[in-house]
């Protein structure tokens, strides 16, 4: 019985062929620019076909003959993110150079789509789409011209890195953003109950040092925590090349 039954589909926009429409004005690419949009603007618990419909003057079931599902929808709209992710080509700089700006335009992409970061281990095969496949390629040739004996498991480590940053400080700045503040306005109010959770524990005094440095430049201070960590990180794998290639 169970040699009988034929294997079913995988769910994924990438595992099936997109069915031809009549409807030149709604096209797969308008549908997916317009989910981007409103991901940034209201994040990922507003979106809904519904909705998207609406902003596209359409019905929902013509977004459908576009777009199966909404996790359809998401495998698409991360691909097209990842398109802003830019892989310096092999041979323009050294590993560590081309690996810190790979690291440093995939921070600034998922800054730029707060939801991206919390999404990538959840929309479905879209590891599958183009654009994600050429980011992964490059990244795959750079650790590989680098001499690095195991270059999925180094990609993996600095990609986890990456992204960890990226969803934590998304994640602040989206509530900094609904607190309709300035982020060092927001930071300056906080700091009176920072200051008196420091009081008496020396070890929270640095905190409340990098509080009071925040509030002026926050920017900054983020840049160059993000910045320390990749170096660490870049130092640890580093150390896995043979000798001759460090």
């Amino acid at each position: 019985m169970a040699a009988d039954m034929k294997p079913q589909p995988i769910p994924s926009v990438w595992t099936r062929r997109t069915r031809q429409t009549e409807q030149p004005a709604l096209s797969q690419d308008a549908i997916v620019r317009e989910a981007i949009a409103m991901l940034d603007a209201e994040g990922i618990e507003a979106l809904s076909m519904r909705k998207l419909a609406a902003r596209l003057n359409a019905g929902a079931t013509s977004l459908y003959r576009h777009v199966a599902t909404k996790d359809e929808l998401m495998e698409l709209a991360v691909d097209q993110v990842f398109a802003e992710v830019a892989v310096p080509p092999v041979g323009s700089a050294d590993w560590r150079t081309a690996a810190a700006a790979a690291s440093a335009s995939f921070r600034a992409t998922a800054l730029t789509h707060p939801w991206l970061s919390s999404v990538l281990g959840q929309a479905g095969l879209a590891y599958l789409g183009p654009n994600l496949m050429a980011f992964s390629s490059s990244l795959a040739a750079l650790f590989t011209e680098a001499g690095f004996p195991e270059p999925t498991r180094a990609i993996d480590a600095l990609i986890a890195y990456v992204v960890g940053m990226s969803t934590t400080e998304a994640a602040w700045l989206t509530t900094v953003a609904r607190s309709g503040e300035t982020e060092s306005g927001f930071i300056a109010r906080l700091m009176p109950a920072a200051q008196q959770a420091a009081e008496g524990h020396d070890h929270l005094t640095e905190a409340y040092a990098a509080a009071t440095a925040a509030a002026l430049d926050p920017v900054a201070l983020r840049d160059s925590k993000f910045a320390y960590g990749l170096d660490v990180m870049l130092d640890g794998l580093s150390l896995r090349l043979p000798p001759a290639e460090r």
